[in-house]
């Protein structure tokens, strides 16, 4: 989906963010909640709590750091296959502007790929086609609702 036919939407939506340095998470918490209010982001810091809560919880979209302390953004791109295959959308977030690594994920399925640092309009609109191409997927589960159940942002 195109920017500006995303941009036009009032996204909504659960992301989950796998990231394991705070400041990163810190920083997109902050720009999403000043540019896309109606978005709730959950954060998980390693890509085994990732992908248990891609499967708790069904996020609409996924943001990937590509290199977390114990999988490396490969291998959680490989292991939510089935979830890639259902509409999940991944999008790796990474310094490296294109590695073998960048290539495989994309190759499994992963969504797209943004270069870190990523500016507040680019990760806005980034999550904007994200969630739009969501809820447009046929393929696509919605999230599970929270019931107290501990999905909300915190920090770690």
């Amino acid at each position: 989906m195109d920017d500006a036919l995303a941009s036009g939407l009032d996204a909504h939506g659960t992301v989950l963010y796998i990231e394991d340095q705070d400041l990163n998470f810190l920083l997109v918490e902050a720009q999403l909640a000043a540019t896309l209010p109606g978005v709730q982001l959950i954060r998980a810091s390693t890509g085994a709590e990732g992908v248990a809560r891609v499967r708790a919880e069904r996020p609409d979209l996924v943001l990937l750091d590509m290199h977390l302390p114990d999988l490396g953004g490969l291998e959680v791109v490989r292991a939510l296959t089935l979830e890639i295959s259902e509409g999940l959308k991944v999008a790796l977030l990474t310094a490296d502007h294109l590695s073998m690594d960048i290539l495989k994920a994309m190759s499994l399925g992963a969504y797209e790929y943004w270069v870190k640092p990523i500016s507040a309009s680019q990760l806005e609109k980034g999550v904007r086609r994200g969630l739009a191409a969501a809820a447009t997927d046929p393929r696509h589960r919605p999230p599970v609702a929270n019931h107290g159940n501990g999905s909300k942002a915190r920090p770690m």
